[in-house]
């Protein structure tokens, strides 16, 4: 099985800072190099719990793709992960989440 560096993608830091920005209360556990394919931010906001891988969108989709190990937690996990590319990603997948319970 092949290796992968451990390498916080380019808009990790701005991804991050712009959430908190955006949604005051938000609790964020940057969990980047936690591996087996954990993603890297723990999102926390009004009692619920949401996973996201970020990467980089200004790459081609094929850099942006998930190591065999993300792919194997997102097909294992049984709650809420998601990929994403900025806060505006994770904001409209927060709104969709709490619109769809």
């Amino acid at each position: 099985m092949p290796r992968y560096a451990n390498r916080v993608d380019r808009n990790h830091a701005e991804v991050k800072e712009d959430l908190e920005a955006a949604l005051p209360g938000v609790s964020i556990f940057d969990a980047f190099g936690a591996g087996k394919g954990f993603p890297d931010l723990v999102v926390g906001y009004r009692g619920l719990t949401y996973l996201y891988e970020v990467k980089d969108g200004e790459k081609s989709p094929s850099a942006r793709k998930l190591t065999n190990a993300q792919v194997g937690f997102h097909g294992n996990w049984q709650g809420h992960v998601a990929v994403v590319c900025s806060a505006q990603d994770i904001l409209a997948d927060m709104l969709e989440r709490s619109l769809a319970r």
